[in-house]
């Protein structure tokens, strides 16, 4: 089986300039349709978090049209991490990027899963993935796991998610 990893991370032009990646969505679905032409099966990965807090719906709602225009086989999402060093913790210590907090990233996940409907695998390594988020059957699990963000974003503990993402040293 021929299989590609896609780090598209957006589907939002204005994030996706922001993050420099050189490329629009609509660039994206017309890449991933000569992938589907070709047979080859592929991956997408959004990227939790990447527009910060002013564009943060515009990112998932946006990601999600176009990631379920794609249909790829599989959709992985990871939450942002501001590493020591990047120009991203920089401009956050500026002032120039306002990151989100632990429960908007649930929410801004929330909203993506909401918004994306092509039946694929998926895998999510948010701070909450043990809540069984991650798998195959997408469309018939996707309730439930719309309802475990859900209760992570009315009763979680955003204290012991904010920790854990603070001890990551590296993805």
């Amino acid at each position: 089986m021929k299989e590609i990893s896609l780090g598209a991370e957006s589907g939002d032009d204005w994030t996706l300039d922001r993050v420099n990646k050189g490329y629009h969505a609509e660039d994206i679905a017309e890449q991933c349709g000569k992938l589907s032409e070709a047979g080859i099966n592929f991956w997408m990965t959004f990227l939790n978090g990447a527009a910060g807090k002013a564009h943060s719906m515009d990112h998932a709602i946006h990601s999600a049209e176009i990631f379920s225009k794609c249909n790829p086989m599989l959709v992985g999402t990871g939450g942002l991490m501001l590493f020591p060093g990047t120009p991203l913790l920089e401009e956050a210590e500026q002032g120039k990027f306002n990151p989100l907090s632990e429960k908007d990233m649930l929410f801004e996940l929330k909203t993506f899963t909401e918004h994306l409907t092509c039946d694929c695998e998926f895998i999510t390594h948010h701070t909450v993935s043990g809540k069984n988020l991650s798998g195959p059957n997408f469309l018939q699990r996707k309730d439930k796991i719309i309802a475990a963000l859900e209760h992570e974003i009315q009763n979680g503990d955003m204290e012991r998610l904010a920790a854990i993402r603070r001890n990551k040293r590296s993805l």
